[in-house]
C-alpha cells in the first residue's frame, strides 16, 4: 500500500514548515516511527517520524523547500515487492517559490456547499453577515489579487460563522476574472489590503541604495528569524494590543524562596527561581478570570477549560521559542519548577518535541532576565494575552504603619500585561493583572 506522508500541524498558528534535511533517500527502507526528515518552523526544529514502515519511494520537496501543513511531502510503499522508486522530485508538484508568490493560482478544493467554479455569492445577496475576521492566508491572497477590503467584506464565507476561507477567496477571484462577478460599483476609499507575508529575499524600495553602500553588510534572515517576524506582524495586524502595568511587591515570594531554596537545591539538583511562583499566581488568576484563557475566531469566543502556560525562552543562537507547561492548573510550586527547568534547557538546545510547543493558552515572557524593568510584549496568537515580567529591583516604598507613613526598602517588580482589546476591555485586563499581583504579594508557604 502506498502511504502519503504529510507536513504535520505543529501548532495552532503554524501554517508551514521548512524541510531542513531528508534522513532517508528514495529507495531506502524505513521503519514505522523512525525519523524521516527534519523540519524547522518559527517555534521549533524537530524530526518527523514515518507513520508506516516500508520503502521510501518518492520525496516531493527538496531540502530547503517550504511546505504547507497538510501537503504531501513523501510517499512510502509498505509492500517492498510493489515499490517503484522515483529518484527525482515529483514533476507534479509546483516549485515552492511559485507556490509562495502565487498562492491564488493553486487549485482549491470545492467547499461542501458549492463548487469553487460556481458563481460567487456576496453578502449583499445573503442574510449571513460573516465573521469579520480574515486569516493571514486569505489576506495574503486578497492582497496579491488586488481584492479590496470592501470586496472582501461582501464575499459569502463557507466557514464557521460565515468566515471567509481560502477556497472562498479563490473562487471569488476566479469568478471575477471570468466576468461572473464584478467589483463593487461604488468606489471605495479604503486601500487594498497590505501584504502580511515577510519575504526576506525582497528589497524595500526605500532601502535599495543601502545594498551597495560602503559600510553596510547584508545579512539574510535565517528561517527562525523570518518566521518569528512573520508571526509578530500577523499578531499586531490581528489583535488591537492594549497594555497595562502594575507594581508588584516581591517581599513574600523572596522570603519563601530563601526559606525553600537550600532544601530544594539538594532535593531537585537545580536552583529555585522566581518564575514558578509567578506561574502559580498566573494560573490561579486565570481560574478567577477564565475569559482571559480564550481565543477569538471572528465573532466566536473559544473558551478553554484547560490552562497551558507558555514560557518564552531566548535561544542561544538568537530568536525565541515558547515551550508549554500543560495542565498548569494541576501543578504545584515544585511541579512548575521542574517543568520550567526541563523545558528551558531542552528549548535552548532544540530538543523539544512538537507536542511541547503546542496548545498554549497564555504566555509569560521574562525580559527581566536581561535587566529590563518594563516591556511591551506582543501577543502570541491565537492567545489573547501575554504577561511580561521585569527585573526585581530594590526600591524605596512608602508604607502605612501604626506610627504613620514610613519609607522602607522593598524588592519591586513591574508586571506588564498586553491583551487583545476585541474581548478584553480595560476593566477586565486591569482586574486580572491586579489579581496576579495579589497572589504574589500574599504568597505563603
Amino acid at each position: 500500500m502506498l502511504v502519503d506522508i504529510v507536513m504535520p500541524k505543529m501548532g495552532e498558528s503554524i501554517m508551514d514548515g521548512r524541510i531542513l534535511k531528508w534522513l532517508k533517500k528514495p529507495g531506502e527502507t524505513i521503519g514505522k516511527d523512525e525519523s524521516l526528515f527534519e523540519i524547522s518552523t518559527d517555534k521549533v526544529d524537530t524530526e518527523v517520524p514515518a507513520v508506516e514502515g516500508g520503502i521510501l519511494v518518492e520525496v516531493m520537496f527538496n531540502e530547503g523547500d517550504t511546505a504547507n501543513v497538510g501537503d504531501v511531502v513523501a510517499r512510502i510503499e509498505t509492500d517492498p515487492s510493489k515499490a517503484k522508486v522515483k529518484k527525482g522530485i515529483s514533476e507534479s508538484k509546483p516549485a515552492p517559490e511559485a507556490q509562495k508568490e502565487n498562492p491564488a493560482e493553486k487549485k482549491a478544493e470545492p467547499a461542501p456547499s458549492k463548487p469553487a467554479s460556481a458563481p460567487v455569492e456576496t453578502k449583499e445577496s445573503s442574510p449571513k453577515d460573516g465573521s469579520g475576521f480574515y486569516s493571514p492566508l486569505v489576506m495574503n491572497i486578497a492582497s496579491k489579487e488586488g481584492v479590496s477590503m470592501d470586496e472582501l467584506s461582501k464575499i459569502k464565507g463557507t466557514g464557521v460563522g460565515g468566515r471567509v476561507r481560502k477556497q472562498d477567496i479563490i473562487a471569488y477571484v476566479e469568478a471575477k476574472k471570468s466576468g461572473k462577478v464584478s467589483a463593487p460599483s461604488k468606489p471605495s476609499d479604503k486601500k487594498s489590503i497590505e501584504p502580511q507575508k515577510i519575504d526576506a529575499s525582497k528589497k524595500s524600495p526605500d532601502l535599495t541604495a543601502l545594498y551597495n553602500k560602503p559600510g553596510v553588510e547584508v545579512i539574510p534572515m535565517d528561517n527562525l528569524q523570518a518566521k518569528m517576524a512573520e508571526h509578530m506582524v500577523m499578531s499586531v495586524h490581528t489583535s488591537p494590543h492594549v497594555g497595562a502595568i502594575a507594581e508588584c511587591d516581591m517581599t513574600a515570594v523572596e522570603k519563601a524562596k530563601k526559606t525553600l531554596e537550600s532544601d530544594f537545591m539538594k532535593r531537585e539538583g537545580f536552583k529555585l527561581t522566581y518564575m514558578p511562583f509567578i506561574c502559580e499566581a498566573v494560573t490561579k488568576a486565570l481560574k478567577d478570570f477564565p475569559l482571559v484563557n480564550a481565543s477569538v475566531d471572528g465573532t466566536n469566543i473559544l473558551l478553554k477549560s484547560f490552562i497551558n502556560i507558555g514560557i518564552a525562552v531566548a535561544m542561544d543562537e538568537g530568536g525565541l521559542i515558547v515551550p508549554v507547561i500543560k495542565h498548569a492548573d494541576s501543578k504545584n510550586l515544585v511541579g512548575f519548577a521542574r517543568d520550567i527547568n526541563d523545558l528551558a534547557k531542552r528549548a535552548r538546545t532544540k530538543k523539544l518535541s512538537l507536542e511541547e510547543i503546542q496548545d498554549g493558552t497564555f504566555t509569560i515572557t521574562n525580559y527581566g532576565i536581561f535587566g529590563n524593568i518594563i516591556g511591551t510584549p506582543i501577543i502570541n496568537q491565537p492567545q489573547i494575552a501575554i504577561l511580561g515580567t521585569g527585573a526585581i529591583k530594590k526600591r524605596a516604598v512608602v508604607i502605612d504603619t501604626p506610627q504613620g507613613e514610613a519609607i522602607v526598602i522593598k524588592p519591586i517588580m513591574y508586571l506588564t500585561l498586553t491583551f487583545d482589546h476585541r474581548i478584553i476591555d480595560g476593566a477586565l485586563g486591569g482586574k486580572f493583572l491586579m489579581k496576579i499581583v495579589e497572589y504574589i504579594e500574599n504568597y505563603q508557604i
